[in-house]
C-alpha cells in the first residue's frame, strides 16, 4: 500500500512514476497530473497532452505560445 504524495491517501492500488530520477507515488491519475503536469504559461491550465516548450516555458498549444511572444513553435500533428 502506497501513500499518495499529492493528497496523502494510502491506497492499495497506488502506482509510482519515475521522473527526473525521482520516484513519486500516487493514488490516482488526477493526483499525478496535479503534481507533475506543467502549467500553460498563457492560461495556467495543466498540460496533459504533448504541449509545447520553449526553454523553460510550457504552452498547451502554438496559439498560447504566440500570445506570450514565442514564435517558431508548431502544434504537433
Amino acid at each position: 500500500m502506497g501513500k499518495c504524495v499529492t493528497c496523502g491517501n494510502e491506497y492499495d492500488a497506488s502506482f509510482d512514476i519515475l521522473k527526473g530520477g525521482k520516484t513519486y507515488t500516487f493514488d490516482s491519475f488526477e493526483c499525478a497530473i496535479a503534481k507533475l503536469a506543467p502549467l500553460c504559461e498563457a492560461y495556467g491550465v495543466r498540460i496533459i497532452g504533448h504541449g509545447l516548450q520553449s526553454g523553460d516555458r510550457f504552452f498547451c498549444c502554438d496559439h498560447c505560445a504566440e500570445e506570450c511572444g514565442v514564435s517558431g513553435l508548431e502544434d504537433r500533428t
